[in-house]
């Protein structure tokens, strides 16, 4: 796992704007019926990352006006209750990103919500290039920090180790430092898959 310095890594030396993979409707990656952007590259290198092959910011496919245009209509479906941005590291994907939510939010203003995963902290994103806390200025929930591989537990709603926080950004900015989600409800007991004998 890497750390960098703040305004270290900079998304214009790295970004390719490729996107690993879009998943219309599903409802994983955050509240309720989701349409999920996973943009490729990430510098972070967390061991034990889920994700590894969208490390690379030129896996996948060039991020395209068409797929633009799909997840908006995609996002006019009522029971779509927002979009979410993930990797890879979006924040190192600030083009790409910040063209999807500038268009989110001219489109449907705050009705549709945006969440966002980040291998960055609330607290380093503060530190961090014009272009990134734009991002961050735009979206409503942040999951932020590494995945740290010996803090990984099951129980954790979306999340994986009990580093990462689940932030509500307006709240956070009120604040003047990180609010947890008042939603974030996480399990007291997993259920580990039942491996069939042969």
């Amino acid at each position: 796992m890497r750390n960098p310095k703040p305004k270290e890594w900079q998304a214009k030396e790295y970004s390719q704007n490729y996107i690993a993979d879009y998943k219309a409707f599903n409802f994983v990656d955050g509240e309720g019926i989701r349409n999920s952007l996973y943009v490729s590259g990430c510098l972070f290198a967390c061991e034990g990352c889920f994700n590894k092959a969208v490390q690379n910011f030129r896996y996948g496919t060039p991020f395209t006006q068409e797929l633009e245009d799909r997840i908006i209509e995609d996002l006019r479906h009522d029971y779509v209750q927002g979009l979410t941005l993930l990797g890879g590291e979006p924040f190192l994907n600030t083009t790409v990103c910040l063209k999807v939510v500038d268009r989110v939010r001219a489109e449907f203003g705050h009705s549709k919500d945006i969440w966002s995963w980040s291998g960055y902290t609330y607290e380093e994103l503060l530190l961090e290039t014009p272009d990134k806390l734009e991002l961050l200025s735009k979206i409503d929930i942040l999951v932020d920090g590494r995945f740290e591989l010996s803090k990984r537990n099951l129980n954790l709603q979306f999340r994986g180790s009990s580093n990462q926080r689940i932030i509500d950004l307006a709240a956070s900015r009120e604040q003047g430092k990180a609010v947890i989600w008042a939603k974030c409800k996480d399990a007291e007991a997993s259920y580990e898959q039942i491996k069939k004998q042969i």
